[in-house]
């Protein structure tokens, strides 16, 4: 404002349009997606790469299982800590150190001669994927100042990772007939060279100078209050009930109790206690947990039965596994405009009675040759049901809280959607694990060792492994027991998957029955610039197609 005279003039500044991206942005954008991509494909081909790596390090069921789910667990328990860390030093710089230890780790992966060995490189995959995951999305909100240009970035953002679940399977298949398992793990060196070496080039740097504190206590009491549960968890399915299983719960909740009030205490929490008191988002909560383990339990343990129990190939059961990822894609596409004509927890609750039905069609798969179209049209059909939680479940969490604490209740939706994956194959593969193992044992036949039993009993590769060393008629024997155990596990699994669906319904019918999807989007606090709000709220809810 000026004065002329003794009287004031109001000057009108016009905001300065913002800047287009040009070639160079875009060339850093291709960057960006690609690392993006690979983190997706290399789940997909991981699940394929199960019976090989089972038959070459023999890993018990216990550790497939953490082989597996670690990754998870690790990404769950720090994506806000790398997304603050990002704030910090600076994202480049962060998406550097991530693609470098992507890098470390994958070789360790690829050349692991013990299970431990490879259990612990897929934890560091997860420190670096939890790295890589914010800010790449971050990067590209201060990178694409046009909001026109910056929604198609986005957009191409997660494309990228629904791509990469889509063909991660026939990739892993076409590796898998051509070279050994370890080859899988090396398919993202190569791009995250590439980030490394061009990311200083297309790339600007990027910090936020008020970024919160490294609240490295809460990281490490999560994980403490996860992991001795998810132990117990698996070794019930191994041994039963023990005094093990019962310390190493009672160690998880005392943690979990001790998570719970430092959250109460730190001024800028991880996980805010205060956001519970939300009915609709703790319905959110609750069904991204329930939705994505029902999810992840199931397309664990199918590869496995493709290839160990209809004897298919790696590149077979690859190609068949497109199927349900794109039934999820589809899925994802028509829930935007189904929940803007009605309630979304009606599209949500529907959903979930369609996944209900394909949970059911999974109870029918017998180990014959038709198990695999049924097996498949089961999965695809529950993938088509369960997409409205991943594409609505952390809009909920965060159109159900005041504005200053949108990003606050995308972390969490964040959180529980990484936590519902990776107790999706610790519980349900547990539950199957302790099926297939008392099956076996009842049914295999007379002349097997205990020793011999004892590994085919461990896991489904084991016992496929002991079969040919045994005489031709008891091999055959044994391996029909086991596919007949294994597919009884499956069964199990598909029951639990039944069960999650129907509490996803419930859930919908009553927690969240009140949301509305045109409720006003809450938009970041004012000191927030754009890509520390990417960074906080964007993730979570373009990342439905995370895994």
């Amino acid at each position: 404002m000026s004065t002329r005279g003794d009287i004031p003039v109001s000057v009108n500044t016009p905001t300065p349009a913002p800047v287009r991206a040009g070639p160079k942005e875009w060339a850093g954008l291709a960057l960006l997606l690609l690392p993006t991509f690979l983190l997706t494909v290399d789940l997909g081909v991981l699940w394929l790469a199960t019976p090989y790596l089972t038959a070459d390090i023999r890993p018990t069921s216990a550790e497939l299982l953490w082989i597996t789910d670690i990754y998870g667990f690790v990404i769950a328990g720090m994506l806000v800590l790398m997304g603050t860390l990002g704030d910090r030093i600076g994202r480049r710089k962060l998406l550097m150190l991530g693609a470098a230890l992507f890098i470390v780790a994958s070789f360790l992966a690829a050349y692991s001669t013990s299970p431990g060995m490879l259990i612990g490189a897929r934890g560091l995959l997860g420190i670096a994927g939890a790295a890589i995951l914010p800010v790449t999305l971050a990067l590209i909100a201060h990178v694409f100042e046009d909001p026109k240009q910056r929604s198609t970035a986005i957009a191409m953002w997660v494309t990228a990772l629904s791509l990469g679940i889509a063909v991660g399977p026939s990739v892993g298949g076409v590796m898998l007939n051509s070279f050994w398992w370890g080859s899988v793990f090396l398919l993202a060196v190569p791009v995250m060279a590439l980030a490394l070496v061009a990311a200083p080039a297309l790339l600007p740097e990027s910090r936020d100078e008020n970024a919160g504190r490294l609240d490295v206590v809460s990281i490490v009491l999560f994980l403490l209050a996860i992991l001795p549960v998810v132990y117990g968890i698996k070794k019930v399915a191994e041994d039963g009930v023990s005094g093990l299983v019962l310390l190493s719960l009672a160690v998880g909740i005392l943690f979990g109790v001790l998570f719970a009030r430092w959250q109460t205490r730190v001024a800028q929490p991880v996980l805010d206690p205060r956001l519970f008191t939300d009915r609709v988002f703790i319905g959110a909560m609750v069904l991204l947990l329930l939705g994505l383990a029902a999810m992840n339990g199931v397309q664990y343990l199918l590869p496995q039965f493709l290839q160990m129990v209809s004897e298919l190939s790696p590149l077979r059961a690859g190609l068949w596994l497109i199927v349900p990822a794109v039934g999820l894609i589809i899925g994802s596409q028509l829930t935007p405009g189904l929940a803007a004509r009605t309630r979304p927890a009606y599209v949500i609750a529907a959903g979930a009675l369609l996944s209900l039905i394909g949970s059911l069609m999974l109870l029918r798969v017998g180990n014959d040759d038709a198990g695999v179209v049924l097996g498949i049209t089961g999965f695809t059909v529950m993938m088509l049901g369960l997409a409205p939680i991943t594409v609505l479940g952390t809009d909920l969490a965060v159109s159900a809280v005041p504005r200053e604490k949108a990003g606050s209740a995308g972390a969490a939706g964040q959180t529980s959607y990484e936590l519902g994956l990776a107790f999706g194959i610790a519980v349900t593969g547990s539950i199957a694990t302790a099926v297939y193992r008392s099956e076996l044992g009842s049914s295999a036949p007379e002349g097997v060792s205990e020793e011999a039993l004892a590994a085919a009993r461990d896991t489904i590769g084991g016992a496929l492994a002991t079969a040919e060393e045994l005489p031709g008629p008891l091999g055959e024997q044994l391996l029909a027991a086991a596919r007949t155990a294994f597919t009884s596990g499956f069964h199990a699994a598909a029951a639990v998957s039944a069960v999650l669906a129907v509490g996803c319904v419930v859930v919908a019918l009553t927690l969240v029955r009140g949301a509305r999807a045109d409720a006003e989007e809450p938009s970041p606090p004012a000191d927030d610039s754009p890509e520390t709000a990417a960074d906080r709220s964007m993730t979570t809810a373009a990342d439905v197609g995370a895994r």
